[in-house]
């Protein structure tokens, strides 16, 4: 008997050996929640003790939120001083520590470790989207496609679920993320297919419409959520009962800043697909995902947003436009200086 990808998740877990660049006797903490893949961690700790380096895996109780809402329900104390020495964070956990108080003060006090994110990383997952894909022709267009948004002082997205909203970047804070499957300098890294960055805020304005997922809490979305957004901030919702549910639970922190917008993302990894899983629908290719709540100081100085959670929704098939020149047209890669390399990311004909 075999397990589904008996294989196959062994080669996996070796590509992010390699994306972590691990050095001999660097200390690798692991860490999961009772609703992690538990596959997925034994698989990555076996493949960082094979590389030469030193695996500990922790398992947490899942708590019954994410980011700074789980903090009342975590070891916050001997949890953050493992942390604090460890070379190498790998995140597993299905209710991510992201954004938590033991991230922040890890992140604050520990600024050589380099922390890979894989949010409630399963078997399927981390085949179709790591094991798979081919990371030097992807990253080659990601890096391409990173710097033409961050030369782009205006910009537009929409979608045919009905996202119109317009915003600003600044080259005085505007950095941008990308994620194109190296992990080896110190640092905040994720799965492999997402360009993330916080734009002048105050300047969103216009409707964003889930129309993929939102997650927490909800997951996999059955029917669109529309937000009104004006000046970052969203002041109305609308929809069936998820718009409801997703309204009630923002709420339900008794925090204003959860209703602020908080940055913006494209999908773009060749084997993603929708499934509930926030790691893998926000890259799922061509969507763009916003988050809601929390945000470092890092990114929006000088004192980031303070909120008690943090959200992320996901628009597919988008359009986006750099200016005036278009970059995206519902989710197909069409701008010229980039299409090509899109093509060859897809491993598609152009």
């Amino acid at each position: 008997m075999f397990d589904l990808y008996e294989f196959e998740v062994g080669k996996a877990a070796r590509i992010m050996c390699d994306s972590l660049a691990l050095k001999i006797g660097e200390s690798v903490v692991i860490t999961a929640d009772t609703e992690s893949d538990s596959r997925v961690v034994k698989t990555m700790a076996q493949a960082v003790h094979n590389a030469g380096a030193k695996p500990m895996v922790v398992l947490l109780a899942t708590p019954l939120g994410v980011g700074k809402a789980a903090d009342s329900m975590l070891p916050l104390e001997p949890l953050t001083a493992c942390l604090k020495k460890a070379d190498v964070w790998v995140e597993f956990n299905n209710q991510f520590l992201l954004y938590s108080t033991p991230y922040e003060q890890v992140m604050e006090a520990n600024k050589d470790i380099r922390y890979l994110g894989m949010i409630g990383l399963n078997v399927d997952m981390m085949i179709r989207t790591i094991g798979r894909v081919n990371l030097e022709p992807l990253r080659a267009f990601m890096l391409k496609a990173r710097d033409l948004t961050f030369e782009a002082r205006k910009m537009r997205v929409t979608t045919p679920a009905g996202t119109d909203v317009s915003f600003e970047n600044t080259k005085n804070h505007t950095t941008i993320s990308c994620d194109t499957g190296r992990a080896d300098v110190p640092g905040v890294h994720f799965l492999s297919g997402q360009i993330g960055w916080c734009p002048l805020l105050e300047t969103i304005n216009g409707t964003i419409v889930f129309d993929g997922s939102i997650t927490p809490p909800i997951g996999k979305l059955s029917q669109p959520v529309t937000l009104h957004v004006t000046s970052g901030r969203v002041i109305k919702i609308e929809g069936g009962w998820e718009a409801e549910q997703f309204e009630k639970w923002l709420r339900s922190f008794d925090d204003d800043n959860m209703f602020r917008l908080a940055h913006i993302c494209y999908g773009f990894n060749p084997g993603a697909k929708l499934t509930g899983n926030v790691l893998e629908d926000e890259r799922v290719w061509g969507c763009t995902e916003w988050g809601m709540g929390y945000q470092s100081a890092v990114d929006v100085p000088p004192d980031g947003i303070m909120a008690k959670s943090h959200t992320d929704g996901i628009c597919l098939n988008s359009s986006v436009w750099l200016d005036n020149t278009q970059f995206l047209d519902r989710g197909k890669v069409v701008h010229p200086a980039v299409k090509a390399l899109a093509a060859a990311a897809k491993n598609e004909q152009e």
